[in-house]
């Protein structure tokens, strides 16, 4: 039993490490204490749980487990296959988050394993990137650009526009560093890899509700959204509500407090403020506060000193790059290959891209106001 409770506590030491910051944020602030249901941004924690259980069900249907099996056991090369895997993940992340895409993505390619000798390790690491690339291209695929799509006021087509020429860009530098990782070697996949039973019903009915559920989402009604999907899985599909990760979003739900409460402590408020004007502004403070704390908490507390939404996205996109802690889909990744020197491995490709990531970015931005100069 104690093993166990151990055991649980380390898969939610995110939700529980903001539970205990709680309290001594709540003390440290000076002068009155702010309502927190005020500091909860709650149309985007709406349109995320709506997200997490459509994508949940899509997972459950067992078609993309499918798609995926369909485009490896059809690529007969090594580095070919990265390349598939890479555009695979990433168009997948756009659609379904970029976690999620891994817990589809992965598993697919650790069966590689007893089919044919591959770098498997290295593949998971390029996914993890790929997903972080792709899902930048989209205001549903990462937590932080569906943070910052809610909160910016913005349609679902504008902030799609503003964020395609990084996302496509991040995708271009992937692949063009994928012959530098991976060699052409013939690849003989022999074994068919084993598939989870495919649920057509579930398929169509969780297809069926995510134009609704954007629809929705885009005029400002995401949490009635979100009630409804999760009451219409609760009547035809409750099993896939059991498999939603609802501890994850309560650790959002605290995020959105405690980094509410940080952002009003004076001497925060004097740090952003000066690092705001350091050399690269918001595009280089977002990127590096990314590796310290993470994407998604970065671009909850970056939110309240720049009405930037544009390059704050794109910082904290970026900083999914870099360091593993930089986003949780990197972290989600290497817990799910387990492979042997994997971190060393993650970080000798992930820093040098981080570096190329934001020279690309600030290129791309500098372009883009020259061009409406």
């Amino acid at each position: 039993m104690l093993k166990q409770t151990w055991v649980r506590a380390r898969q939610e030491w995110l939700l529980l490490t903001l539970l205990a910051a709680l309290p001594p944020l709540l003390w440290a602030l000076p002068g009155p204490l702010p309502a927190l249901d005020q500091l909860v941004h709650w149309q985007t924690l709406g349109a995320l749980a709506g997200l997490m259980v459509l994508s949940r069900g899509l997972q459950d249907s067992g078609y993309l487990f499918l798609a995926g099996r369909w485009l490896l056991e059809r690529t007969h090369n090594e580095r070919r296959l990265a390349s598939m895997l890479v555009v695979f993940s990433a168009a997948l992340s756009m659609l379904i988050t970029n976690d999620v895409a891994l817990f589809i993505v992965v598993p697919l390619t650790l069966g590689l394993a007893s089919a044919a000798r591959l770098p498997i390790g290295r593949l998971v690491v390029f996914e993890a990137l790929a997903v972080n690339a792709g899902s930048a291209a989209s205001p549903i695929g990462n937590p932080q650009n569906l943070f910052l799509w809610q909160s910016s006021g913005t349609s679902f087509l504008e902030f799609g526009l503003a964020m395609a020429p990084l996302g496509a860009g991040l995708v271009a530098l992937l692949l063009l560093v994928v012959p530098l990782a991976f060699a052409s070697t013939p690849l003989d996949v022999t074994e068919r890899l084993p598939a989870p039973a495919a649920q057509r019903r579930l398929l169509w009915l969780s297809l069926a509700l995510y134009p609704p559920f954007l629809a929705l989402a885009e005029l400002g009604s995401s949490n009635w959204a979100a009630i409804g999907v999760i009451a219409i899985y609760l009547l035809l599909a409750r099993p896939v509500l059991r498999g939603v990760d609802w501890p994850l979003l309560a650790s959002f739900l605290l995020m959105f407090i405690d980094l509410g409460l940080v952002a009003r402590l004076p001497s925060v408020l004097l740090l952003a403020a000066d690092l705001a004007t350091a050399p690269g502004g918001m595009l280089t403070l977002g990127v590096l506060l990314s590796q310290l704390i993470s994407n998604v908490p970065a671009a909850i507390f970056l939110a309240d000193f720049t009405d930037d939404w544009r390059t704050l996205a794109w910082a904290v996109s970026i900083g999914g790059f870099g360091l593993a802690t930089g986003s949780m889909a990197n972290l989600i990744a290497l817990r799910l290959a387990r492979a042997p020197g994997l971190w060393w491995d993650f970080h000798r490709w992930s820093v040098p891209l981080l570096a190329g990531a934001w020279l690309l970015a600030w290129l791309i931005l500098q372009g883009l106001q020259s061009g409406l100069a």
